[in-house]
């Protein structure tokens, strides 16, 4: 079985959410250790292009709405940092332009590279678990969090 650098998995995983839902995907292939993509916006498919495949042998990188870091990460912060503006957050996400609105709350408030910070850090520790449901071994650089 194949070890991957957890970097090179990040990367996958950023290449994924890069797009709306399901536009975007990569799998790791843990014999081989190499990670296939496809775009539908861009017509990669290295994906279907694999010959002999085997899927059992492989795992679907993960869009960070499967990892729930999407609103649910954005509340939890919210509550957290900015519990006066909740209904205020709350009303933003009604609404299309949500994220854009919201950043430039946390801007107004100083809290944006915090923000970051903690998005970065749950999405690290939220992909790491993954890594560890899957199968998915990471090489002896990082150890998978729990």
């Amino acid at each position: 079985m194949a070890k991957f650098k957890f970097s090179d998995i990040e990367s996958a995983f950023q290449y994924v959410g890069s797009a709306m839902y399901g536009m975007n995907s990569a799998v790791l292939c843990k014999d081989t250790g190499k990670i296939l993509y496809r775009s539908d916006m861009a017509g990669i498919d290295e994906i279907g292009d694999a010959e002999d495949l085997d899927w059992d042998q492989c795992a679907r990188v993960p869009h960070k709405n499967d990892l729930d870091l999407g609103r649910n990460l954005v509340f939890e912060f919210v509550d957290e940092h900015l519990p006066d503006d909740y209904e205020r957050v709350r009303q933003m996400f009604r609404r299309s332009g949500a994220y854009r609105r919201y950043k430039a709350l946390l801007e107004r408030r100083g809290l944006l590279q915090e923000w970051y910070d903690v998005e970065n850090s749950l999405e690290e520790r939220a992909l790491r678990n993954w890594c560890r449901e899957n199968g998915v071994e990471l090489d002896g650089c990082c150890p998978t969090a729990t």
